[in-house]
């Protein structure tokens, strides 16, 4: 029997971020929770220990931030979860209640594409519109200077603590998945540009945080996976940070621009490491075995990091040993650990994680595909993984080439042949469950949310004998509608992983589209949609819903009035047992 609160209670549980300070007064931190049932933004004032709701909107609000001086909260207005809105900001210490005002008055609204905050007001603003991206220069009481702009996706990547030099990520060269930086100055002069050539993108981490220090972390990918260098865009030097570990690495500084901590992810756990600059000394910081979902250093130079493993729910630790902070209410039940799984396939060794249920198998088996593209499952805590295991089913979560944390080469085999490449190495993993006896052939269920709702929408017409349900969120059904309808953000990323729009290379987007091969579905499908949603837009969803009306295919529909997902946790906890309902409905469960 299913203890239905218990799976339930997993999503009621409050949850919170990392908590993040100000750089000049460390003592006031915001962060983001969901302990009135809707995730918003929160002060913390962690002398007077007083905590204040900032946010209140009926479906959330998620994009925040606090100024380097302590003294403003800004954070993205959009409307109803679509993405589009402008920035609004209210005082640090105002009264729980008050009225957020406009940060930027004269500027319309947009999808939000970077926002880097000065101590002095000014800020760094990014905005994207079907015109392209615009960086606007803010300065308090006057009207917003358009610093950079350009028809191809860009983003603010920094701003020096001099407000000096404004970082910009842009992709004029065509590829807004492997980008370039560039180094203005506040009148618009550049200062140096740095691309590493096709297929190399570099992303800048974060100007030193030290004043007039010119130095910028950086992001590169030379030799094949995700590294570190140190770039000086005024005295034109690199440096490079070779560190001899496997997978992938991220840092960020430490406060007097000394070190570096180092975030290493490796086969779906992270590490954390101290990186000296002066003597090159890697010092692991010791972290339990898990997924860092955020870091940052102290002013006193301890670590602060938000932590979980698939069977136990996050906490934010701190290298002093303390619990930072515990959100109100009981902790969230704790599920099965993940086992490794590694399949030959196609393309090279596929890892997948593996959550079994209690008994004997073969088990019904869920196969959740993960979005992104550009992403990866980790051993971190997962509420709907952890409520299939209790509803009896195993959950096979596979990082398909395409996924983050294996290298280069990896995340980019897909370009060219979106969706098929990744089904290659999802259906290698489920043919593996089934012949070593993990899952049952009868009953396999496919889903996924976004790029996963894409690939579970493309799996059940490519491969219709191997799934037996499906549950596709939120996804890209009909691709052509959607490139048409989506944010241009996308339509740059989608022009990047296709090699060129729908009207260029329409053969390569119609073999890609799931609604090519909706009259070879079998499987039954449930297809939930947001409203709202600019990433996968409603109209190509009911593009192919009609022609599963058409050919008389079982289908459902669950239609919600937001965006890209929900930030209302009962919305969510009705979704998800509107899936597993509908799983186990179909597989003859209940």
């Amino acid at each position: 029997m299913v203890d239905e609160e218990r799976w339930k209670a997993r999503f009621r549980a409050a949850r919170m971020s990392l908590p993040r300070w100000a750089r000049d007064a460390p003592h006031h931190s915001i962060y983001r929770s969901n302990v009135t049932g809707t995730w918003e933004i929160y002060t913390w004032d962690r002398e007077s220990g007083e905590r204040r709701q900032v946010t209140e909107r009926p479906n959330g609000t998620w994009m925040g931030g606090v100024d380097p001086s302590g003294e403003w909260v800004w954070w993205f207005a959009d409307t109803d979860g679509d993405e589009f809105g402008v920035w609004r900001r209210v005082a640090f210490g105002a009264a729980e209640g008050t009225e957020s005002v406009p940060a930027v008055p004269g500027l319309e609204p947009s999808y939000p594409s970077g926002l880097a905050l000065g101590a002095s007001g000014l800020a760094a603003v990014g905005r994207t519109t079907d015109g392209g991206t615009t960086v606007h220069l803010c300065r308090p009481g006057a009207e917003p200077e358009v610093l950079y702009h350009h028809a191809e996706d860009a983003h603010v990547a920094g701003l020096s603590r001099d407000e000096a030099l404004i970082a910009i990520g842009h992709s004029e060269h065509g590829d807004s998945r492997h980008m370039a930086l560039r180094v203005v100055r506040p009148d618009g002069t550049a200062v140096a540009d740095l691309w590493d050539g096709p297929g190399k993108g570099v992303y800048g981490a974060g100007f030193a945080p030290v004043h007039g220090d010119t130095r910028l972390l950086v992001g590169h990918e030379r030799r094949g996976k995700e590294e570190l260098l140190i770039w000086d865009p005024v005295a034109g030097t690199e440096r490079e940070v070779v560190l001899d570990l496997p997978g992938e690495i991220g840092a960020s500084w430490y406060p007097d621009g000394s070190a570096l901590l180092v975030s290493h992810s490796h086969e779906a756990r992270d590490e954390l490491y101290r990186y000296d600059l002066g003597t090159g000394a890697l010092l692991p910081i010791e972290t339990p075995r898990g997924v860092i979902g955020g870091a940052d250093v102290r002013p006193d130079g301890t670590v602060e990091f938000s932590w979980s493993s698939a069977a136990e729910p996050p906490v934010i630790r701190s290298t002093s040993g303390e619990i930072v902070m515990t959100p109100p209410g009981p902790a969230a039940p704790p599920s099965v650990p993940v086992v490794d799984a590694w399949v030959d396939g196609p393309g090279g060794r596929i890892h997948a994680l593996v959550s079994r249920p209690g008994g004997e198998g073969p088990h019904p088996t869920v196969f959740d595909v993960h979005g992104g593209p550009t992403a990866q499952d980790d051993d971190s805590f997962a509420p709907a993984v952890a409520a299939w295991v209790d509803h009896g089913f195993a959950v096979v979560r596979v990082n398909y080439r395409g996924s983050t944390g294996y290298g280069s080469v990896w995340r980019d085999a897909i370009e060219g042949r979106v969706g098929l490449t990744e089904l290659e190495d999802v259906k290698a993993v489920r043919d593996w469950a089934v012949s070593s006896g993990l899952a049952d052939p009868e009953r396999l269920v496919l889903t996924g949310g976004s790029w996963g709702g894409f690939l579970t929408l493309l799996g059940i017409g490519t491969q219709p004998d191997d799934w037996t349900v499906a549950v596709a969120a939120v996804p890209v059904a009909d691709y052509v509608a959607a490139y048409e309808d989506e944010m241009e953000g996308l339509q740059a990323f989608d022009r990047s992983l296709f090699g060129g729009s729908p009207d260029e290379v329409p053969d390569r987007y119609r073999e890609s589209s799931p609604i090519t091969y909706v009259s070879r579905v079998r499987a039954p499908v449930l297809i939930l949609a947001g409203e709202n949603d600019p990433r996968c837009p409603i109209r190509q969803i009911d593009n192919y819903l009609a022609r599963l009306d058409e050919l008389g295919l079982p289908h459902e529909v669950y239609r919600y009035d937001a965006g890209h997902g929900s930030l209302v946790v009962e919305e969510r906890i009705t979704q998800m047992a509107a899936e597993i309902d509908f799983a186990r409905k179909h597989l003859r469960m209940s």
